[in-house]
């Protein structure tokens, strides 16, 4: 697959990191051959201002507790120390200059985000900053997210490739509303996790409404 490193991004607000977060970044690692995958949590996303995140600091935290156990993820908290509100164009182009290499950059995505990249900002930009490897996600079938990989090919040469690997319907805000009620949370999150959320009472009477209880997990789907 030639010289160059190749780089893994997997973007979000993990409120909280879970299993499919983690087996998504995985199969992108395997399939592409990527040499590191970065976990980069988001600081103040704009799409979710209606809704206060849980603090930095734990989402963090719960990230390094996630991924300590693979040598090839890492957490970057490259958009949290950014101040403002948190765009991947600005993310990208601070990867650029900070890697001399230039490696090549593949952004991992859900097949429901795919189904919205033309509405990032700046995404005539970001198609050439990076390329997108696509995790399937419940709800999208193939022949869309085909129809929509060509059009953004055909549109802004957006360079996307498919992943496969296990297809695990799990949401952060599934996980916050049983965390609220406390419902168990087991098997969702990894142990590390979960017993850091019980121990810190993440998410204890948050009131989750409707609207946040239909959140699915995507990473980034308001760029």
């Amino acid at each position: 697959m030639g010289d160059r490193r190749r780089l893994g991004i997997m973007g979000g607000t993990f409120d909280p990191v879970h299993l499919g977060h983690l087996m998504a970044a995985e199969a992108a690692r395997e399939s592409l051959q990527l040499d590191h995958v970065l976990f980069i949590p988001t600081g103040e996303p704009p799409h979710k201002r209606q809704r206060t995140l849980a603090p930095a600091d734990d989402r963090v935290m719960m990230l390094r507790l996630a991924t300590g156990s693979n040598q090839y993820f890492s957490v970057d908290t490259i958009e949290i120390d950014r101040p403002g509100a948190t765009y991947t164009v600005d993310t990208l182009l601070q990867l650029r200059e900070r890697y001399t290499d230039s490696p090549e950059l593949y952004f991992i995505v859900g097949g429901d985000t795919l189904m919205e990249l033309k509405f990032w900002k700046s995404f005539e930009l970001v198609a050439r900053l990076c390329a997108f490897a696509v995790y399937p996600r419940p709800g999208v079938s193939d022949e869309r997210l085909k129809a929509e990989a060509g059009s953004l090919k055909a549109r802004y040469d957006a360079r996307i490739s498919f992943i496969q690997g296990p297809m695990a319907d799990i949401s952060s805000s599934e996980i916050r509303s049983r965390a609220a009620q406390g419902a168990s949370i087991k098997y969702l999150v990894p142990e590390p996790v979960e017993s850091y959320i019980a121990q810190k009472q993440l998410y204890r009477g948050v009131i989750i409404d409707d609207e946040n209880r239909m959140l699915a997990y995507s990473q980034h789907p308001d760029r």
